[in-house]
């Protein structure tokens, strides 16, 4: 009877319970409670001291990386710009000289290149004039009688913008030529190119130079040289053509003033070649050296020559001389310094040369003509601008440098004036 009791209580217990549930059901949809907030995140750890020191190593590692990024791209272009100047630099170096477009055509003196003297010497401009201006040239000599002097030049005009004859027997022929090509510009050494024929002499036109030298000038220090050098009191001149317009003639004067500037009793012994028409005697080595020993026999020890390449032979007998007598002879060369371009069993005999500086002429001469600076008729080479002197290699001279260069001094200031007739 209880148990019925317990149990029917328990039932209505869990009836009452479940009408509860239901009621809160409905009031939950009618009026729904408010969704809770968002749960905000808890707030992170404040960083520590090793966590700040591992941030900022990692920007630091950024900002080095963007650095080393940046100094990369710096390296590179700063290398680029490196190899860029380096390839300017290389590209100037490697450049032509600025002059290319000008040309000239070299006609030599008889004989040509290979004189070791006047020809070479101008040969020496060319190439000095190709090699700092740019320029391009051909060269021809003439037959050995000279007539195609003005085939030669006419040729040369047709071809080049600048023409230039080594050797005052151009003369005539290039103010002929020179005249028919006004467009041309024309050299001719050892000339003045003055036309005479008036009351006042004038260049020939405006587009031809003479390139004239003071050969008595240069020719009084080697002179003095030869006189303070000789141990017999006999020195001698070998000429290789004479009466060519007293071009030769200037050499000779020149050195015998000098010979007795230093030592008024000086014996001089003096002979030519040839004499004009015949031309020879610039290139007949055979002949001088006949004419070379014969002067050493007669008691010279120094001979000066002005003989072109006729020189030679000079030298040759200076060498037979000094070993036949067991007394050494000696020669005095011209033009070139003979001492750098003669054979070499003979440099030994060479005191010293007189420098003509043919070379320096003709580059001169190209190099006005490109600057449009040109001035036509004689330009002169004179002490003055080293357009002559003397040459010291070897030593020999040395010893009397100090006289020579006085003497020089003299000359230049006008205290001597030196004379260009023997």
């Amino acid at each position: 009877m209880h148990k019925r009791l317990f149990a029917l209580l328990a039932i209505l217990l869990s009836f009452a319970l479940l009408a509860s549930a239901c009621g809160d059901d409905e009031e939950a949809e009618t009026t729904a409670d408010p969704e809770p907030a968002a749960a905000e995140p808890e707030p992170e750890p404040e960083p520590t001291a090793d966590a700040d020191d591992d941030h900022a190593h990692e920007d630091d590692d950024d900002h080095d990386e963007a650095e080393h990024d940046h100094e990369d791209e710096a390296d590179h272009e700063d290398e680029a710009d490196h190899d860029h100047d380096e390839d300017e630099a290389d590209h100037e170096d490697e450049a032509e000289p600025a002059m290319t477009d000008v040309s000239v055509g070299l006609v030599f003196d008889i004989g040509g290149r290979g004189d070791q003297s006047f020809n070479d010497s101008a040969a020496a401009g060319i190439e000095r004039a190709a090699a700092e201006l740019g320029i391009t040239f051909t060269e021809a000599s003439p037959e050995p009688d000279g007539s195609n002097r003005g085939e030669l030049l006419q040729l040369a005009a047709d071809a080049h913008d600048i023409v230039i004859g080594v050797g005052f027997l151009f003369e005539p022929d290039a103010a002929a030529v020179g005249v028919e090509n006004p467009d041309t510009m024309f050299g001719v050494v050892d000339s003045a190119m003055l036309d005479s024929s008036g009351d006042t002499p004038a260049p020939f036109g405006d587009n031809i130079a003479g390139l004239v030298f003071a050969e008595h000038e240069g020719s009084f220090l080697v002179g003095a040289a030869a006189a303070l050098k000789s141990q017999t009191g006999t020195v001698g001149f070998l000429g290789g053509v004479a009466n060519v317009g007293g071009l030769i003639e200037k050499f000779e004067a020149g050195f015998n003033a000098g010979a007795k500037a230093v030592n008024p009793d000086i014996k001089i012994i003096g002979d030519y070649i040839t004499e004009a028409p015949d031309f020879d005697g610039f290139n007949a080595p055979d002949r001088a050296k006949e004419t070379s020993l014969a002067m050493y026999e007669e008691g010279a020890d120094i001979i000066y020559h002005a003989a072109g390449g006729s020189g030679a032979g000079l030298f040759q007998a200076a060498l037979e001389q000094s070993e036949a007598t067991g007394s050494k002879v000696w020669v005095i060369g011209v033009d070139s310094d003979q001492y750098n371009t003669a054979d070499a069993s003979v440099r030994e005999y060479i005191l010293t040369s007189m420098l003509k500086r043919v070379d320096v002429s003709i580059f001169e001469m190209i190099r006005s003509v490109i600057d449009g600076t040109m001035q036509p008729g004689p330009t002169a080479y004179d002490l003055s601008v080293d357009g002559v002197g003397y040459s010291t290699s070897g030593g020999f001279v040395d010893d009397i440098a100090g006289q020579l260069d006085d003497l020089k001094a003299q000359i230049v200031a006008g205290e001597i004036v030196v004379p260009e007739v023997p």
